[in-house]
């Protein structure tokens, strides 16, 4: 039930081979009331296909990976279709772009290659992420082992803390890195693991793994088919403290490939499956989700999957557009949409906005024009209520200069715009595969105003936190719930501060000379 044609160097099509998810990637017509910018179009040199999304930095700027192009290549990069081994790159709201890091710089790629994933910034200020291949193992062929976790400085200075080895630690890590509560960072490996039974299948099911800033890893999970297998999109920490996370094949039903789960892990690595999809008649609640779950502030999580939904007609030859559906921490599932095609195909992940709304994007389908070389539409982005109501913001197309397939998740920066990337586009002569672009940055105002983000959005009382924002420099007061903190002014994007005594899981608010400003969602305050 899974598509199985490819584009390019980003992500065109999703396939179970070698057991990782290729997501190949390709600009637009706008409704009224949303504007969009491309502000940086990637010309292979510095990069190509940027799939894993952007996040917002401490220093106001935005930080992302391509997963391929740069000045660096290998035999082992253009097996997954890529020229060029990947880049990690800086870029203004504004759009200018700095590369900061080529992968494949070390002989024999020992630091890595191709980063799919998103990037995270530590509570060191230092940015950590994966690569799906590379590394001090890097002696096997394309698909089979390897990979990375690393850690990257501001200004670009590269350290490889683990090499995966193809065995029981896993292989192939390609969402991103989540940094816990306690410091450590979690995520999960593609393949490697067992290797018993349907995991012969998959090169191994993966891993759900802990590594400390430093480098040494617990694997703290090895799935095992029935609960999970093919894991693609990084985890994300719940209020509770426990980890939630999907995986793309594996599960219940349908097999003998399974067609996704939704799962639970303690930090400690206990393991519960909250959901297998294909569950309800002719997969009406969606089969195969890639991207990362993400709670809300009602404390549901959100998600969606690539396949399956209500409208199998429609999108008949592809086993459906996909869903948005809400799981409940304890595993009750409800879909929310079933994409048509027109709306969007095989969506990504979510962002809840400041409206309360979710904001998302898909690889496929729309209403633009992509010619002979995909016709299956650009793409587009979406808005969906929380009842699940979806207005398609915008529809990418091949005839302008935005860009088209867009991958990773949006990110909405504290100005209140939304930043988010397509994987090609716009076409060049003789630049990315089959000439069509190397992808794009770009911005959308949806009218929404600026607020201030917690890193972490979660901790105890007397934990050092910074609280990002936009024009901070003045501000006079600091509050958690309505109990006022200490706080330190470090720049017009960064305060310091510490959970205050007394202080109750609920909103924070800044104080500026311009107004007050409130926490996108709660900080929770952790016995």
């Amino acid at each position: 039930m899974s598509k199985t044609s490819f584009a390019n160097g980003t992500t065109n099509r999703i396939t179970r081979a070698c057991g990782i998810i290729l997501l190949w990637a390709v600009a637009a017509v706008a409704l009224p009331a949303q504007t969009l910018k491309t502000l940086h179009t990637f010309d292979n040199t510095d990069g190509a296909s940027p799939n894993g999304g952007l996040i917002q930095a401490t220093d106001g700027n935005l930080y992302g990976t391509t997963a391929g192009g740069g000045p660096n290549t290998n035999n082992a990069c253009t097996g997954y279709h890529y020229t060029g081994c990947g880049t990690v790159f800086r870029i203004t709201p504004s759009g200018a772009l700095t590369t900061l890091y080529s992968f494949c710089s070390l002989s024999n790629c020992a630091d890595g290659y191709v980063p799919f994933g998103a990037l995270v910034e530590g509570l060191d200020g230092n940015f950590y992420g994966t690569t799906v291949g590379g590394g001090a193992n890097n002696d096997c062929v394309v698909g089979t082992c390897g990979g990375t976790v690393f850690k990257v400085t501001p200004s670009g200075i590269l350290t490889t803390l683990y090499s995966f080895a193809a065995g029981v630690d896993g292989f192939g890590p390609r969402g991103a890195l989540i940094q816990g509560t306690d410091g450590n960072f979690y995520g999960v490996t593609n393949a490697g693991g067992s290797t018993s039974g349907m995991c012969a299948l998959f090169n191994g099911c993966g891993t759900v793994y802990k590594i400390t800033p430093g480098g040494t890893l617990t694997t703290l999970h090895t799935f095992n088919f029935t609960d999970g297998t093919n894991s693609l999109a990084g985890l994300v920490q719940g209020g509770n403290g426990d980890f939630y996370g999907a995986s793309y094949n594996g599960g219940a039903n349908d097999p003998p490939l399974g067609l996704g789960t939704v799962f639970k892990i303690t930090p400690g690595g206990t393991l519960t499956t909250l959901y297998s999809f294909c569950s309800q008649t002719n997969c009406a609640d969606g089969i195969e989700p890639f991207a990362a779950l993400i709670q809300g502030t009602d404390g549901n999580f959100y998600g969606t999957t690539g396949f399956g939904g209500d409208n199998g007609q429609v999108c008949g030859q592809i086993g459906g557009c996909g869903t948005a559906f809400k799981i409940t921490p304890s595993g009750t599932l409800t879909t929310l949409h079933s994409f048509d095609f027109t709306d969007g195909d095989e969506a990504g992940g979510l962002v809840q906005g400041t409206d309360g709304n979710f904001y998302g994007t898909s690889v496929f389908g729309g209403t633009g024009v992509c010619g002979v070389v995909n016709a299956d539409g650009c793409g587009t982005v979406f808005k969906m209520t929380p009842s699940g109501t979806l207005t398609t913001l915008y529809s990418f197309d091949r005839t302008n200069a935005h860009g088209t397939e867009p991958v990773g998740a949006l990110a909405q920066d504290t100005n209140g715009t939304f930043y988010g990337s397509t994987g090609l586009g716009p076409p060049r002569n003789g630049v990315c595969y089959e000439n069509e672009g190397c992808g794009t940055i770009f911005s959308l105002s949806a009218g929404l105003g600026p607020f201030v983000a917690t890193r972490p959005s979660a901790g105890t009382i007397g934990m050092a936190v910074n609280i990002l924002g936009t024009n901070l420099t003045g501000a006079t007061k600091v509050t958690f719930h309505g109990i006022a903190a200490t706080f330190t002014v470090i720049s017009g994007s960064l305060i310091t501060s510490a959970v205050p005594a007394g202080a109750t899981t609920g909103t924070v608010k800044v104080l500026t000379p311009t107004g007050t400003l409130k926490s996108n969602i709660p900080f929770t305050v952790l016995p």
